[in-house]
């Protein structure tokens, strides 16, 4: 493509961005500088929307009601529901679910995953291929090891669950209702409900090392 024809897209681009944009707030969506956030045409927007700036919402996107975005957010192929906050600096990926009143928050990305009703992940944490319960606390750094080289496994996290942070818990894995798991815990085998697991090395100290 040539400076010209280069031109020329980025111009139509521009055009088409501004439309779409004019569009949604002529439907009451809250563009906050309007001019930073990229849209699709096929978003679908409820009622009392915020987008803040430099946010790229993509194609296949369901946006419910009284939901806010904040900046530096990515969503494509989602579902956001009512009452829900995400970001800033959050990856919404194809297939992530968000249901009513659950929140997303800095450096987390989601995937094929459903979090499910007032659960957090507020900051640092990967879910992919993941299932959330309710009233679910999802601590900083907290990964879910989904692929093991050949294939995609499963996490199933039941309700009213504390996840420790900086967790990593290894697919197949079903963390029973009303659990904890102790922070820097690897997680590897099916958690009961109602219990407390740790599973960190033992910490040694040598006296007078140097």
């Amino acid at each position: 493509m040539n400076s010209k024809n280069k031109k020329n897209f980025a111009y139509q681009m521009r055009q088409k961005q501004e439309k779409i944009r004019n569009k949604f707030m002529k439907e009451g969506v809250m563009l906050v500088a309007p001019e930073t956030i990229f849209l699709s045409s096929n978003i679908r927007f409820g009622k009392n929307v915020v987008i803040n700036p430099y946010v790229v919402i993509g194609s296949k996107v369901k946006i419910g009601s009284n939901v806010e975005i904040l900046s530096f957010t990515h969503i494509e192929n989602a579902t956001i529901e009512n009452n829900v906050k995400v970001g800033p600096f959050s990856r919404i990926r194809p297939g992530a679910i968000l249901s009513k009143g659950s929140k997303v928050g800095n450096f987390v990305e989601i995937k094929n995953s459903r979090v499910g009703a007032r659960s957090k992940i507020n900051h640092l944490s990967y879910v992919g291929d993941t299932t959330i319960g309710k009233s679910t606390n999802i601590g900083a750094g907290t990964i879910t090891c989904n692929y093991d080289g050949k294939r995609k496994n499963r996490t199933k996290i039941q309700d009213e669950v504390f996840i420790g942070s900086n967790s990593s818990l290894v697919a197949p894995v079903i963390i029973g209702k009303k659990s904890v798991i102790g922070a820097g815990s690897v997680i590897t085998k099916n958690v009961r409900k109602g219990s407390l697991v740790l599973a960190r090395a033992k910490q040694i100290e040598k006296k007078k090392y140097k």
